[in-house]
């Protein structure tokens, strides 16, 4: 019999040994890799904290499978019975990393079998987690809500924005400009923004993304990524906004079908589309609608989902859609934190104070972060100008 807590012990050891040269760049990709956070779809409420967890237990799941197929039945029932050829799987890496000179680093860390180790790692350190408290709604919890909205609306407001300029139907800059539509989003996940790919084609980044789009979107292939991004580009929350701000009650907008929850989620959107009605007419939620089907054209493509070209076409539509609501990437910003807090309160979570927050800062770098720091994307790219003519179809 093996003794595992040696096991342990020696593999403690030799990853130790290794420690000062990836501790930097183990953290820093382990992050990029297990933050992609993802806006909710609108066949379903939010994500929560257990399923978030279930979720990376699906991933981590399927990388075993991956294992297994690698080791065969026979030593996968042998490391699910005494956990011994994982052990020594993550010890050799260890022992690998240790011994190797500085260059062949990256190579360990994102070798073809990096989504084979990750899983390894992954069960090995699992540790159970005590869910973020929860936050319950309240009148004045939404009135706090409204004004830390009020608040990061007034920040982006204020921040300098370079002049919007014409662009000609045939420019190259649309392309950026359509990727950069995603930016909020693709800066929070640190994704690529200087091209269509949203990160490189590594098997556990793909696996995660498309773990992603099904489990947070509903979406489960090309046919269902269609249906979205068309929902988003010809509905989304420009019509809810709408529906929400002319009803005269918010049992207009209830049927027989709700619980109590529903009920009272549909009670807090109505009280906010209400408050803003007058201030911001329903075309002011293209930023929130286009700026996450941006973020799904993009992801579909990486998947292959779509073609590049289908995605440069549907981005060019994107950008008609959204330049003829909005004038600005301030404007564009703050139309993605009004959305955001109406989904909050749509879904009932109440840390929606703190999803904002991370999302002005985003949209912060965006416009003023520096070059070196791989930021100031929508400074480099100005917004382009209303056309007097009009986009032809």
């Amino acid at each position: 019999m093996f003794d595992i807590n040696e096991i342990m012990k020696q593999a403690q050891q030799a990853k130790g040994q290794a420690l000062d040269s990836v501790k930097e760049t183990t953290e820093k990709n382990e992050e990029r890799i297990n933050k992609i956070e993802a806006p909710n779809s609108e066949k379903s409420a939010a994500i929560s904290f257990a399923e978030a967890e279930e979720q990376i237990s699906v991933h981590t799941q399927r990388q075993v499978e991956i294992l297994g197929q690698m080791l065969g039945p026979e030593n996968m029932a042998q490391m699910a019975a005494n956990g011994e050829l994982l052990q020594k799987m993550v010890n050799d890496k260890a022992a690998e990393a240790a011994s190797s000179a500085a260059g062949d680093l990256m190579e360990h860390l994102f070798g073809e079998d990096m989504g084979v180790l990750a899983a390894a790692l992954e069960m090995l350190d699992m540790e159970d987690s005590d869910d973020e408290e929860e936050l319950s709604f309240d009148l004045d919890l939404e009135k706090t809500l409204y004004v830390t909205l009020e608040e990061a609306m007034a920040r982006l407001a204020s921040m300098p924005e370079p002049e919007a300029v014409p662009y000609q139907k045939d420019d190259a800059k649309w392309e950026c400009f359509g990727i950069l539509l995603s930016g909020i989003l693709s800066t929070l996940n640190s994704h690529h923004l200087d091209r269509m790919d949203v990160e490189e084609h590594i098997p556990v980044m793909e696996q995660k993304i498309v773990s992603l789009v099904r489990r947070s979107w509903g979406i489960d292939g090309r046919s269902d990524l269609l249906d979205m991004i068309r929902y988003l580009a010809q509905e989304g929350y420009i019509l809810r906004y709408q529906l929400y701000s002319e009803a005269s009650s918010p049992e207009e907008l209830m049927d027989e079908t709700m619980d109590e929850e529903d009920r009272a989620s549909t009670s807090r959107a109505w009280r906010f589309a209400q408050r803003y009605k007058n201030q911001y007419a329903p075309g002011f939620m293209a930023g929130w609608d286009v700026g996450r089907a941006a973020m799904l054209t993009r992801w579909g493509c990486y998947l292959g989902w779509l073609t590049e070209s289908e995605a440069v076409g549907i981005l060019w539509d994107l950008s008609r859609k959204v330049t003829e609501e909005l004038h600005s990437w301030r404007e564009f910003a703050q139309s993605y934190l009004f959305g955001g807090l109406m989904w909050k309160l749509l879904c009932g979570d109440g840390s929606a104070g703190s999803y904002l927050g991370y999302l002005a800062d985003a949209a912060a770098d965006l416009l003023s972060g520096k070059a070196e720091q791989g930021n100031g994307q929508w400074r480099d790219c100005p917004w382009p100008a209303k056309r007097k003519i009009g986009f032809t179809l």
